[in-house]
């Protein structure tokens, strides 16, 4: 029955409904990519969970746990010398979540009037991470940096999964030889 027969006919898979679903999925992505403007919603909201541990937080937790990371730390957005890191990014929220926090704060507006300057430092001296799979990097890359030109590096986001560093006790050597 697998392959049609008389009892099934097969059919499937329908191409153009397939196409019809990409587009549309290509025209929310590009909808929603700018992370600056204030959405309810992001990308992540139309992939439905997957049967690993590969789980996007919603955007309501990341929120709420950068509001508790001010709260806890007031002024933390302000200072340029502050670095951030996502031990295991998944989505690339939470980085985007400190982009805005950072980009928008008093502070690095007063030490980086000029936005893109404002945000090549964010991106190149603040903001850090790591992804546990190929696929989990790109994703992550093309949410955080969308269409930013290249001109700002990717460096400072790699492919590595962090779980064995954390179950053997060597993150920080990890954070280390990575970042300097």
């Amino acid at each position: 029955m697998r392959y049609g027969g008389p009892e099934f006919a097969g059919h499937l898979f329908d191409q153009p409904t397939f196409d019809q679903a990409i587009q549309e999925f290509l025209r929310k992505k590009a909808e929603l990519a700018n992370y600056f403007e204030d959405r309810t919603e992001d990308i992540f909201d139309y992939i439905p969970p997957q049967k690993t541990n590969q789980i996007f937080k919603p955007k309501k937790l990341v929120q709420k746990m950068v509001d508790e990371l001010e709260k806890e730390n007031p002024g933390i957005f302000d200072d340029s010398s502050k670095t951030f890191i996502d031990l295991y990014m998944k989505s690339g929220l939470y980085i985007t979540e400190l982009v805005k926090r950072l980009y928008n704060s008093q502070g690095l507006q007063a030490v980086f009037p000029e936005r893109h300057d404002r945000l090549k430092h964010i991106l190149e001296e603040q903001d850090y991470g790591f992804a546990p799979t190929a696929i989990i990097h790109k994703i992550a890359l093309e949410f955080i940096f969308g269409t930013l030109p290249d001109t700002i590096s990717r460096k400072n986001f790699l492919q590595v999964d962090t779980v064995p560093y954390t179950k053997d006790g060597r993150m920080q050597e990890l954070i280390d030889k990575s970042f300097g």
